[in-house]
């Protein structure tokens, strides 16, 4: 299978390969990013991070694939900032099945809207690649910068989706839902 590469202004979005791992723990497994996933996480969680991401490229066909910023001598020039992408919600007690876009970038990557440009092009492709009739995104209620990105994207809070935590990056807390349909994203993006 050819590797996934998909380009917007300023960042690629691609799949894995071998030496992005190092890297992208390095940069993304720190106190901040990591304080509504879980925490920081050991060798053994980043060992089945890994696994689940590429699995579910090798069985769907998308992932949450590495956001790269393109190599023109901006901030972070060529840098792995992230991930951003599509892969069916997987959550015991959530919406199974449903397309799920998620993000997560380094702190140096915040504030520059680089998750809004990786998240708006990951909800393009739901839509135009993956025949999607809807998208998701799940976060807790503390997350606004989360969040607010969703309601940015054009998504609804779903509070009739919310479900109760039954993962460990949720510590607890309710995993709130929001939601796009495809005729909401062709109104504003058609």
């Amino acid at each position: 299978m050819a590797e996934f590469r998909h380009e917007t202004d300023r960042l690629i979005l691609r799949d894995w390969r071998d030496e992005d791992w190092a890297p992208f723990w390095q940069h993304l497994n720190t106190p901040n990013v990591m304080r509504h996933l879980g925490g920081l996480a050991d060798a053994e969680t980043r060992k089945s991070a890994q696994e689940r991401l590429l699995k579910y490229n090798s069985e769907a066909g998308h992932t949450f694939w590495v956001v790269q910023r393109k190599a023109d001598g901006g901030h972070l020039s060529g840098e792995i900032i992230g991930f951003c992408g599509l892969k069916r919600c997987n959550e015991p007690k959530g919406p199974i099945g449903d397309m799920e876009a998620g993000w997560r970038l380094r702190e140096d990557a915040w504030g520059h809207g680089y998750a809004k440009e990786a998240a708006k092009a990951s909800l393009a492709l739901a839509f135009d690649r993956f025949d999607a009739p809807h998208v998701i995104a799940l976060t807790v209620e503390e997350n606004a910068p989360s969040w607010g990105l969703m309601i940015k994207l054009g998504m609804k809070r779903r509070r009739d989706l919310d479900f109760p935590d039954s993962v460990s990056w949720a510590k607890g807390e309710t995993i709130i839902v929001y939601r796009i349909e495809r005729a909401e994203w062709e109104a504003g993006h058609g």
